[in-house]
């Protein structure tokens, strides 16, 4: 995924009221710009952090600018929490996903559940295996002929290598989960993929502190049949590409 216009570089005054970052560029001016992420953004929102910011050519925008990047420790980290879904898109159709390809149709925000939608449904025989985070590869019998792809967006880390998620209580994401564990129960394959946006991370954790219940429903749902995957990305200042599958850090 490429950003759509050249970043801009500066330095973040204050993220407040979750979707506001006062910023002082580069060239020395001050913008407010849009923050597209609802979460905290630990250990990502202190004042004087490099970022980096995209510029909308759409003159109806109240807000010109967005901010994408948050420079930590001298690598990037992608806030903008509305990409992972156009990463993934992106990554099911170049086959960079293994575990997620072959199948014949690709459909976005088809609804099921209790008043969701599904970020993908893939349609077809799919593959004709699964590859696990670690171990050998295991033959899936009998093929599912759909599978409910939610996508969830993760950038925190607070310890060295480990991403975790969420940075906030995630009553949705929670949601989310019990209604994939309806549809393995109705005999499709169910998977959440975790797009962690950054490149220091080599491994996952549910957040058992910050949320418990999510932490929680995250381990009955993958007990329910439920896959569990997560992806690192590559990360720069021109766009953001799903690099290699994480393993999942189970309690």
């Amino acid at each position: 995924m490429n950003f759509v216009s050249p970043l801009q570089r500066g330095i973040l005054l204050e993220r407040y009221k979750r979707f506001l970052a006062d910023i002082e560029l580069d060239d020395g001016r001050r913008i407010t710009a849009h923050c597209p992420n609802p979460g905290a953004m630990l250990g990502l929102n202190m004042p004087g952090l490099p970022v980096w910011v995209s510029l909308s050519p759409d003159p109806k925008r109240k807000l010109a600018h967005t901010l994408e990047l948050v420079e930590v420790d001298g690598g990037l980290v992608g806030v903008n929490t509305m990409h992972p879904n156009r990463i993934v898109a992106e990554a099911l159709a170049a086959g960079a996903i293994p575990e997620l390809s072959g199948y014949d149709l690709c459909r976005r925000e088809v609804k099921y559940g209790v008043a969701s939608r599904i970020d993908f449904l893939l349609e077809g025989s799919g593959p004709s295996h699964l590859t696990g985070a670690s171990g050998p590869t295991q033959a899936r019998t009998p093929p599912h002929d759909r599978a409910w792809l939610e996508v969830k967006n993760c950038h925190l880390m607070r310890q060295p290598g480990l991403a975790e998620f969420p940075d906030c209580v995630a009553a949705r994401s929670a949601k989310h989960l019990h209604e994939l564990e309806a549809m393995v129960a109705a005999g499709d394959r169910a998977v959440v993929l975790f797009v962690v946006q950054r490149s220091d991370c080599f491994a996952f954790s549910a957040c058992h502190d910050l949320d418990p219940k999510f932490a929680a429903g995250l381990e009955r749902a993958a007990d329910a049949g439920v896959e569990v995957m997560i992806y690192s990305c590559e990360m720069d200042v021109t766009g953001v590409r799903v690099a290699a599958r994480l393993p999942w850090t189970r309690p």
